[in-house]
């Protein structure tokens, strides 16, 4: 069933923000994280697990579905668990499986500060006939609305060739997502839902009258928000849904929908909630040392505690590693908060937060010895 409701800021209200398992968004969430392994670290290991198991044309099936059909396959309602919603799929028309997507693509306004895309309320008139005219077309048309740089040309016009034929999409979509759940999900749905269940009724135990959006977001998830990025998402939403994750590491995910925003966080434990999870506090402090558990992301921590507050470039020179390894171990430790980023002169400073590091110490402390 649906994920627990409740109005976290204590009004009579219609419920705007709240806490839920939302099995469907969970499960698809999950599964989308596999295709991003190449792009962050310090995502739970079923993740890094299930990722080795799959063959390459597994793989490149699971990107093709998820990235190239993601807003074909992407769930824009609820439903009591991912087969109801794999039902839904296959019970839809192919065309309006296939229109559903395109839509979305209309109405897109680029917008790189968070992943949700903002919507135009009166789209620009589109020639669709044109668009879809052939695959150098329909690729043009989407570096048009995403930019460039997040367009993979030959992943989308194999995506293309399943977009002009609605049934074939609609086929590819429905037993991907079925054989996924079946043979990698459903089992681990199972062992980690009694954690997530913990990690709803926690949150729903704070006391968050007389917070914005953006410090409840910020006490619920327990990361600090970057105010201009997230404060415009927040409050455009009617709704907000905090969902917790088991596999989604240190990072948030969004699903965004017209009035309702979808925030995944990894499973916590707030603080200064008297609610006893082991398990909770076990996957936090996990997801805390894994970020410390690499020499060359302690040698950053080092350099930055040493010098002060570096650039990515210094890091980079000083490393004399790639610009994506770097970009990878700063996301991490800027996720997991040891690092606080901030933009400086066209490029990104980083300067340490001892706070974050004596609170992991302190956390390992209380699990293991009771203080």
């Amino acid at each position: 069933m649906p994920g627990p409701v409740q109005n976290l800021f204590g009004t009579s209200e219609a419920v705007r923000v709240r806490v839920g398992l939302e099995p469907v968004y969970n499960a698809f969430e999950s599964l989308a994280l596999l295709h991003r392994t190449e792009d962050v670290s310090g995502l739970d290991e079923w993740v890094t697990r299930t990722v080795a198991a799959l063959t390459p044309e597994q793989r490149e099936k699971h990107r093709l579905v998820m990235v190239g059909l993601h807003y074909a396959a992407n769930p824009d309602g609820n439903w009591p668990s991912f087969l109801d919603y794999v039902a839904h799929l296959s019970a839809m028309a192919p065309d309006a499986l296939r229109d559903k997507m395109l839509q979305i693509y209309i109405r897109v306004r680029r917008d790189q500060s968070v992943t949700c895309p903002t919507m135009l309320d009166e789209p620009l008139p589109v020639d669709l006939d044109a668009v879809l005219a052939n695959p150098d077309s329909y690729v043009r048309f989407l570096a048009d609305r995403w930019g460039a740089e997040m367009i993979e040309p030959e992943l989308e016009k194999h995506a293309y060739a399943y977009v002009m034929d609605p049934p074939a999409m609609q086929a590819l979509i429905v037993s991907h997502l079925r054989e996924m759940w079946h043979n990698h999900l459903a089992l681990e749905w199972e062992r980690v839902r009694p954690m997530l269940q913990d990690a709803v009724q926690a949150a729903q135990e704070l006391d968050l009258s007389g917070a914005d959006d953006l410090q409840a977001a910020s006490l619920i998830t327990g990361q600090e928000l970057d105010e201009e990025s997230w404060r415009p998402l927040l409050k455009r939403a009617n709704q907000i849904v905090f969902v917790p994750s088991a596999h989604v590491g240190p990072y948030l995910g969004q699903f965004c929908e017209r009035d309702t925003v979808r925030i995944l966080y990894g499973a916590r434990l707030p603080e200064g909630v008297a609610f006893s999870a082991p398990d909770l506090s076990r996957a936090e402090i996990l997801v805390r040392l894994n970020a410390l558990a690499d020499s060359n992301r302690l040698r950053i921590l080092k350099r930055i505690s040493e010098l002060g507050e570096q650039s990515s470039l210094d890091v980079i020179a000083d490393l004399q590693l790639s610009q994506s390894t770097v970009s990878r171990h700063l996301k991490q430790l800027t996720a997991t908060g040891y690092l606080v980023e901030r933009r400086c002169n066209g490029a990104k400073c980083y300067k340490l937060n001892p706070n974050r590091i004596q609170a992991t110490l302190q956390a390992l402390s209380a699990f293991l010895l009771g203080r």
